[in-house]
């Protein structure tokens, strides 16, 4: 089975980034998830319990990245796929982390990584 649920673009402001300026302003980052769910039985039951709560895991990683004061991308994404994985029912997150207008001439730049239970143990 392939069932997945995904939010896409989930934007929020945090203080990240290596130069002294940055570290002064909050800059917005956008976030895209992706995990696996096996959705027949919410479909079935049309509950929200039987599925992956989507809202809840939002309302989880803002919160968790407003707070944060990383320098890298690349730890803040470690964390927050370690923060889903510990505090949501979920085998697997693949998360990409962009940094809109960091380099100038791009859109965007950021990391993509994907985490399961078994790296918690890593």
């Amino acid at each position: 089975m392939g069932d997945r649920i995904f939010l896409r673009d989930l934007k929020t402001e945090t203080i990240i980034g290596i130069y002294d300026w940055e570290r002064k302003i909050r800059q917005t980052l956008a976030f895209d998830f992706e995990f696996p769910g096996d959705i027949r039985r919410a479909a079935k039951s049309d509950k929200i319990e039987d599925t992956l709560n989507y809202k809840s895991v939002a309302k989880r990683v803002l919160a968790f990245v407003e707070a944060s004061d990383y320098q890298l991308v690349e730890t803040l994404a470690e964390n927050v796929a370690q923060l889903i994985l510990r505090e949501f029912d979920v085998e697997w997150v693949k998360l990409t982390v962009s940094k809109p207008g960091a380099v100038r001439g791009s859109r965007d730049v950021g990391v993509m990584i994907e985490r399961s239970r078994a790296d918690l143990d890593a």
